[in-house]
């Protein structure tokens, strides 16, 4: 069982950058894929970074290539979501979810595990 919290968001204007943190609880955090998604009103839910279980693999949107970085520290079961020259469009609540295995999905119905998920606001 793993339980999330995250972190981080508010309301920035555009061409901010924003640092969203992820906590997980639970003993096998290390072998779990970590994952970001966001969802804007109206909008499915949708797929933003992945990270594998060692940080080594690691998989991004097309839309936020370049400008979103992912990263992970096992040692304090954190996952974090560094984002930078964010626009209006980036404006969603962002979930942290795990899955127990090792490799990244972008689908939402793989993962039994989330966050509450935390607001982020881009003004323009």
């Amino acid at each position: 069982q793993v339980q999330l919290v995250e972190s981080g968001g508010g309301l920035v204007a555009a061409g901010g950058s924003l640092r969203l943190s992820c906590a997980a609880s639970g003993r096998t955090f290390s072998s779990y894929a970590m994952v970001w998604f966001r969802q804007a009103p109206g909008k499915e839910r949708e797929f933003v970074a992945g990270i594998g279980w060692s940080g080594g693999d690691t998989a991004y949107a097309d839309s936020v290539k370049g400008r979103f970085t992912i990263s992970r520290d096992n040692a304090k079961n954190t996952m974090s979501l560094q984002m930078n020259s964010l626009k209006p469009d980036d404006t969603a609540v962002y979930y942290c979810a795990a899955r127990d295995s090792t490799v990244i999905a972008a689908s939402p119905h793989e993962y039994a595990y989330w966050g509450q998920g935390t607001q982020v606001t881009v003004s323009t």
